[in-house]
């Protein structure tokens, strides 16, 4: 866990629409804090992807119109051009997604791959690369040997799939990690050992993690703090433990009341202090 004078690395405060719609985001106002676990919760369609791409610079491209800033590292990444934020994705801001089969390109070999990913953000000999993909299948502890990166995806099960795609999210070791759903697709034992993972890659290199789910036992056991996103608001924000024993708006309280009656809705909101 962080301290609560740790600065904000991320500071985000934007509107979101397309077209003459109403907005897909309001005002929604998000901070995640170097070094700490933030989880953003809301049902689908509530705008938590909207958020995500946002963040990296990806809404133009769906001729999105947003108002406000993102403030990252004392620059607010919507003034930045699409040349600056190439640099930035990838080696500041990473990505994970929820379906790693189909983020994967099915045709390449995980070397190959990985070898992209890293010339994306860096320059070297064959060596420097080899050395930083062994240290990134090393980081998720997957084999670093030849014989696993000759793989194909299709080659993998979808849960090491998912550890392929967090190992070259965090190559370049960024500041901050965008899980958008990253365990949604994954069995319940496979889920706990990716959450365990964000959780080592968090303490062992400082890394800053969104973790956007719907899933309230797996955000409750991994983050530090939560805001919880309802119709395009962020409507309640704190710590994680505080926002889900004594849920303050209507709708946080209604997502504890839904949980499954086989799980105690108590246990799961102080499930946050382990």
């Amino acid at each position: 866990m962080i301290s609560s004078q740790s600065s904000a690395l991320l500071s985000a405060h934007i509107t979101v629409r397309y077209g003459s719609k109403p907005p897909v985001l309001r005002d929604a106002a998000l901070e995640v804090r170097s070094g700490e676990i933030v989880g953003l919760i809301g049902q689908s369609g509530s705008g938590k992807s909207t958020l995500a791409l946002a963040i990296l610079g990806l809404l133009e491209r769906r001729r999105a119109e947003i108002e406000g800033s993102i403030q990252f590292e004392g620059h607010d990444l919507l003034a930045l051009r699409e040349q600056e934020m190439r640099q930035l994705r990838g080696a500041k801001i990473a990505l994970v997604l929820q379906s790693p089969l189909s983020s994967l390109n099915p045709a390449l070999k995980i070397r190959t791959q990985f070898k992209e990913a890293w010339h994306a953000h860096a320059r070297g000999s064959k060596a420097e690369c080899d050395r930083a993909i062994r240290a990134a299948l090393d980081a998720v502890t997957l084999p670093s040997n030849d014989e696993f990166l000759r793989k194909i995806p299709s080659q993998m099960s979808v849960g090491q799939a998912q550890r392929v795609l967090i190992a070259m999210a965090v190559m370049h070791r960024p500041a901050l990690l965008l899980a958008d759903e990253a365990t949604s697709a994954l069995d319940v034992i496979t889920q706990s050992e990716i959450l365990a993972l964000f959780r080592d890659l968090n303490r062992n290199y400082g890394m800053a993690i969104l973790y956007i789910s719907h899933d309230l036992p797996s955000v409750a056991g991994l983050c530090d703090r939560v805001s919880i996103l309802h119709q395009g608001e962020i409507v309640e924000s704190g710590a994680t433990r505080s926002v889900l024993l004594n849920p303050q708006h209507e709708y946080t309280q209604r997502l504890m009341a839904a949980v499954p009656k086989f799980l105690d809705p108590s246990a799961v909101a102080k499930a946050a202090s382990v």
